[in-house]
């Protein structure tokens, strides 16, 4: 750094930083500074699109494992208020921004993000061009990388990155779901001012916890739902035995693949009870029924994602974060008179949206099984409807925290098929996007005048 950047700096926050270096799998290495604590994290380094919601990112169970690159340009210029984490500890390995931001400016911050970090032992890195690390990743896909602020030789780092294992066939879904049943958590007091009052209780619903976000858990109880969460490997007969009226199936992190005794009861309770999974529950549903999985090549993580609902047509821009997703055209053959003529596969899913067919699969397990989402940036599943049985699922995520609310009406969805409506998702998602929320009722007034 020349005199002159020094002199700039020195009186400013970023006047005393600590070298810290990030090198992926394939020999790229970037040099920067500490922006949380110090010391040496590896992880598969993926990246999430977020304008904001960062502290949510953050503490999503989801990432237990990775490194998170944001590629919004300033992370933390709003600070945090720790009523908005997902859990109490943060799970990520690492974090990568371009600037981080030590001053925040908004009246719920009660702490910085990077001394939220460093009270956490999260390892973060800033000032490296983080548009040429998102490139290196879309081109080559996710890789494992490190942080090191206590290593910054590029080659000594690169072999301790080299030596990793990757996440593929590791369940971490063991180390970030609860130990024993659990009460959902409360909704924060401080989340009033945008929140509309709870719904009456009507459903007692059992979620399996494989890194629930705290905030879904909050949606279910908003909805109307008294929620208890059960650790992943509990037995289905458990489940069973507690009399819920639904069984909802919890994001979480990793291979799908390697969580097989949560897979293994999803299916023990198919047919048996309403059931109701979001991303890695989804993937669940989707083992359960035999499908196959693949890793996708750098993921889907962040608030804009544009997803087609087929039932009805309209594009909701979902929140996403999953690394992992369902091969569709492995549930089943087409069923060619529920799918308007069609008796062929697509592999690319967007030509249903073209077609405005949502087909439907005859599955050797479960019956029929509509395809409800299609993914309109590469024509992946994101979501499908059990025909026979009283299922659904999607691949992302309609909590918003973060994320915009246009697939709020899952939700909605999920109670009236725990009340017998077998048109449950036939729902107008524009109506019900702001349900739930104090700002419907502004829109509605508005409306009115």
């Amino acid at each position: 750094m020349s005199k002159a950047s020094e002199a700039l700096l020195s009186g400013t926050s970023k006047a005393t930083r600590c070298p810290a270096l990030l090198v992926l799998e394939d020999g790229s290495a970037f040099s920067g500074f500490s922006c949380g604590t110090k010391g040496e994290v590896f992880g598969e380094v993926c990246f999430n699109t977020s304008v904001e919601g960062y502290l949510e990112v953050i503490t999503d169970p989801s990432y237990a494992g990775q490194i998170i690159t944001m590629t919004y340009p300033q992370i933390g210029n709003y600070g945090v208020d720790v009523q908005d984490v997902q859990r109490d500890t943060p799970a990520l390995r690492g974090l990568v921004v371009y600037d981080m931001c030590s001053t925040p400016s908004s009246w719920r911050s009660v702490v910085s993000l990077p001394d939220y970090l460093a009270e956490h032992g999260v390892v973060a890195i800033e000032g490296i061009d983080t548009r040429a690390l998102v490139r290196r990743i879309r081109e080559s896909g996710a890789m494992r990388g490190g942080i090191s602020t206590e290593d910054l030789n590029v080659e000594s780092l690169l072999n301790k990155v080299r030596s990793q294992k990757s996440i593929v066939g590791e369940n971490l879904v063991a180390s970030v779901s609860c130990d024993a049943m659990r009460a959902a958590p409360h909704v924060p007091t401080n989340h009033t001012f945008a929140l509309s009052e709870a719904q009456p209780r009507q459903f007692k619903v059992i979620a399996y916890d494989c890194g629930a976000k705290d905030s879904i858990l909050h949606s279910l109880t908003l909805a109307g739902c008294e929620v208890g969460a059960v650790p992943w490997n509990t037995p289905a007969q458990d489940v069973l035995n507690m009399q819920p009226d639904g069984v909802f199936l919890s994001n979480g992190p990793g291979d799908p693949e390697a969580v097989q005794q949560t897979y293994d009861q999803v299916a023990k309770l198919m047919g048996k009870v309403p059931i109701f999974g979001i991303c890695l529950g989804h993937q669940m549903l989707s083992k359960a029924a035999g499908a196959k999985i693949e890793k996708l090549k750098y993921g889907h993580r962040g608030g804009n994602h544009p997803v087609v609902n087929l039932l009805s047509s309209r594009v909701e821009i979902t929140a996403q974060n999953h690394g992992f997703g369902q091969v569709f055209q492995s549930l089943g053959e087409i069923i060619p008179e529920q799918s308007a003529g069609h008796a062929q596969h697509f592999d690319d899913l967007r030509k249903w949206a073209a077609l405005g067919v949502a087909p439907v699969v005859k599955n050797e397990r479960y019956g029929r099984i509509r395809l409800t989402h299609v993914n309109l940036n590469d024509g992946t599943p994101e979501g499908m409807e059990f025909l026979d049985i009283p299922a659904f699922s999607v691949q992302y995520h309609p909590e918003a925290s973060p994320g915009p609310t246009d697939s709020h009406y899952l939700f909605t969805a999920f109670m009236r098929l725990m009340a017998g409506d077998s048109d449950y998702l036939n729902i107008d998602i524009a109506h019900d996007r702001l349900q739930g929320w104090k700002f419907a009722c502004k829109e509605a007034a508005n409306a009115k005048a």
